[in-house]
């Protein structure tokens, strides 16, 4: 399927998931607002179609698919609250502490972190008891402290400090350590559970692993590299904090040119791996391209 299928089937399904109409109301709407904003639905796609290379029906992951996107709504309202990186927008429409109020945006992507897995428990009982206790492992591990919020927390903490060796790593191994957990571990968790859905092998496991890996590194590398060169129009989000912050990022780092050469490098792998993955894939490689193409490689 062409991403563009599989979007147009994740946002039918999330707006399905959502409730409405329920007490506390403003908490649900809160919840469906940025859980439904226009948006790429990368993570969703990855784990639909990595259910599909590996034999499974992509249908099966569509539970699993949607709950991710809403865990990945979840990290961006707690993301842009006053407290983490403070934006006004996203996704070129105001953050959700600006139009729900700060309290009600904390409360939102709580509910969210837990009603993520009722959504994959309430419709998916035909996966079995042993998928759904490896998926809710998977959930559990890349959503927690072990998790995005690991990364979280080391961004955090880098701001105009990373020059010191903070949790004694030197900057470019902190750097990994950040775009690891905050980025890439919500791409493991979308192709590993995908890969689960469909009844993986452990090395098949292993290996879109790996190429999760890097495609999450390669995608903040292409949001480094945008929040120096982009517009709001084109992103939906207030640029140029990054540099304001004194975050670590490749391009602070590295340099503009440096960090495109690293991105280019790290693409070519993907290509690579999606090759050896044995089933082609038009939506993996749509994702990459369209990587190459924002950033102008």
């Amino acid at each position: 399927m062409k991403t563009t299928e599989y979007i147009e089937l994740i946002d039918k399904k999330l707006d399905e998931y959502m409730p409405e109409n329920i007490m506390p109301e403003d908490i649900f709407k809160a919840m469906k607002y940025t859980v439904t904003l226009p948006g790429k639905r990368l993570r969703p796609i990855m784990c639909m179609e990595a259910c599909r290379i590996f034999g499974g029906n992509y249908e099966d992951a569509i539970p699993t698919a949607c709950a991710i996107e809403m865990l990945h709504a979840q990290t961006l309202i707690h993301d842009d609250l006053p407290c983490m990186d403070n934006d006004d927008y996203r996704r070129g429409k105001p953050t959700n502490h600006k139009v729900f109020g700060e309290a009600n945006a904390v409360l939102a992507g709580d509910a969210l972190l837990s009603f993520a897995p009722q959504i994959i428990l309430k419709n998916s009982k035909n996966l079995g008891c042993e998928k759904l206790v490896k998926i809710m492992e998977e959930y559990t591990q890349y959503a927690g402290a072990y998790g995005v919020i690991a990364g979280q927390v080391a961004d955090i903490e880098a701001e105009k400090n990373w020059r010191e060796n903070i949790f004694g790593l030197e900057p470019s191994k902190l750097l990994d350590f950040i775009h690891t957990h905050k980025t890439a571990d919500l791409f493991k968790l979308s192709l590993r559970t995908g890969a689960i859905i469909a009844g993986a092998s452990e090395q098949e496991l292993e290996m879109i692993t790996e190429f999760a890996q890097k495609l999450g590194v390669a995608f903040q590398i292409s949001d480094d590299i945008l929040d120096e060169i982009s517009t709001f129009e084109e992103m939906g989000k207030t640029l140029g904090k990054d540099k304001d912050a004194g975050k670590l990022t490749y391009v602070t780092l590295y340099g503009l040119d440096e960090a495109k050469n690293k991105l280019s490098c790290i693409l070519k792998d993907c290509y690579d791996m999606i090759n050896g993955l044995g089933e082609k894939s038009d939506a993996l490689v749509e994702i990459i391209k369209g990587m190459e193409k924002r950033v102008g490689l």
